[in-house]
């Protein structure tokens, strides 16, 4: 017996097969839409992208950056280049030793290294390089010695130095003698034990209070001093400027000065400390030739007389 459809079984039939065709082709889309980038291949070639630059950027740095140090400037004879490790008081001599060296020796040039001479002893020791070392201590010069740094016959006394006070210009604090120094409220500058001038000081100070002061004097004048320089030109600066009211340093200081620069009070010679400078080539040196020149140079009546000049006596 044939079937009658009706227009509401008819109806209903072609929604049952509308939702079976847009179920189908739902399917179909989401199966391309995961399948596709979620292959083995494409993970690989994922992978290798993002890694072989990092492997490329790693493998171009150098490997030596961090374990290799610059090395040390090598200086010839051909070169003509003296480098001096010089004491910082030769500081105002330097310039016109070094010209009248350079005028008397056509084509060889002096570069000074000027620092304290416990600064210039410890760069030694750690390897840098120079031709000559000239000391304001014995004390130095006889350490680098022992250690091996020294040709040892080369090493002469050069010249002599006595401790002076300065003021400013203007002696704000009205210092008229080395008493006024323990005054309350006096600023002194002087250099720290390590620096040759500061043991000089130091040894003056004592001597001072032992024979004429006394010791309430040497407490009240130490208890005046509000900075410690690790350099006898950092001592002169202090003063120069105005921030301090006195100050320790070499005659040779005061002498080189420009004219108003300072005042100044001198330390009987009885009381005074007498530094004693020296000079000598370095072992490690490749250009002792000339290192030789310039040693015979500077204790030539030519160098003594520049010394005498800026201050310095003969040894």
């Amino acid at each position: 017996m044939k079937e009658t459809l009706t227009p509401t079984r008819l109806a209903f039939i072609g929604i049952v097969c509308g939702l079976l065709l847009v179920s189908a082709l739902f399917a179909g889309c989401t199966q391309s839409t995961t399948s596709a980038p979620v292959t083995p291949a494409a993970t690989t070639a994922l992978v290798t992208a993002v890694s072989t630059p990092v492997a490329s950027a790693t493998t171009a740095v150098p490997t030596t950056v961090a374990t290799t140090s610059t090395p040390a400037p090598t200086y010839t004879a051909s070169q003509g280049n003296l480098v001096v490790y010089t004491a910082a008081s030769l500081s105002g001599a330097s310039k016109t030793i070094g010209s009248s060296f350079t005028a008397a020796y056509p084509g060889t040039t002096v570069a000074f290294d000027l620092d304290g001479t416990q600064a210039l002893k410890t760069q030694v020791e750690n390897g840098a390089y120079a031709d000559v070392f000239i000391s304001a201590s014995n004390s130095y010069t006889n350490t680098l010695q022992k250690e091996g740094y020294f040709i040892n016959n080369t090493i002469q006394k050069l010249a002599t130095n006595y401790v002076i006070v300065i003021l400013p210009a203007s002696n704000p604090a009205n210092i008229k003698s080395l008493t006024d120094l323990a005054k309350p409220g006096v600023k002194i500058a002087m250099a720290a034990n390590t620096v040759p001038v500061g043991t000089a000081t130091t040894a003056a100070i004592n001597n001072l209070a032992n024979s004429t002061y006394g010791q309430s004097w040497k407490n009240a004048t130490i208890s005046n001093v509000v900075s410690y320089e690790t350099s006898e030109p950092a001592v002169a600066a202090k003063v120069a400027l105005g921030e301090v009211d006195a100050g320790f340093v070499y005659q040779s200081t005061a002498t080189a000065a420009a004219s108003g620069t300072y005042q100044s009070l001198p330390i009987p010679t009885k009381d005074n400390y007498l530094q004693t400078y020296t000079i000598g080539i370095l072992r490690e040196s490749t250009n002792q030739a000339q290192a030789a020149w310039f040693e015979q140079y500077m204790l030539s009546s030519a160098g003594q007389n520049i010394l005498n000049e800026y201050g310095f006596t003969s040894p």
